[in-house]
């Protein structure tokens, strides 16, 4: 029993990281997606779509910090934690990268149409990018209460 409290352990080190990635890269294939089809129905501005695909990109960055923060000596007493704050770290990174990727879409789809709402377009992106910030930092101040401290 104790092999496995401690392998959960390593996987709530690891999960911020691995699915802060998945996030980012599903987000930006989504918005991605949305920045090609609006490079082949305008003559111009493509930067900025391209640019705007790549703001998911933050959510595997909050998850590598959260995972050095993590990174301690896994025991039987902070094994536990370790997993509880990255699982749900993670997820909360995985699911904001998905639907800024999602936000940002849907900005690029209105601004090619109505090229004067581009900056508005983006603050629902925003809003989403805010909502992975207080995951990132609630992680980072929880997890200073995990025993061990870090490496």
């Amino acid at each position: 029993m104790n092999e496995v409290a401690l392998a959960l352990g390593w996987v709530g080190i690891y999960a911020p990281m691995a699915l802060g990635a998945i996030g980012s890269t599903i987000g930006c294939g989504i918005s991605g997606q949305a920045s090609i089809g609006a490079m082949l129905e305008t003559e111009g501005g493509y930067g900025r779509y391209v640019g705007l695909s790549a703001f998911p990109s933050t959510f595997v960055i909050y998850g590598i910090v959260i995972m050095f923060t993590l990174n301690r000596e896994v025991t039987a007493a902070n094994a536990g934690g370790l997993f509880g704050v990255g699982l749900l770290a993670g997820l909360a990174l995985i699911y904001c990268g998905i639907w800024q990727g999602r936000t940002v879409a849907a900005a690029i789809n209105a601004a090619k149409e109505k090229p004067e709402i581009f900056g508005l377009s983006l603050a629902p992106a925003a809003i989403v990018e805010g909502f992975g910030v207080f995951a990132f930092v609630f992680a980072l101040v929880i997890s200073g209460g995990i025993a061990g401290g870090a490496l």
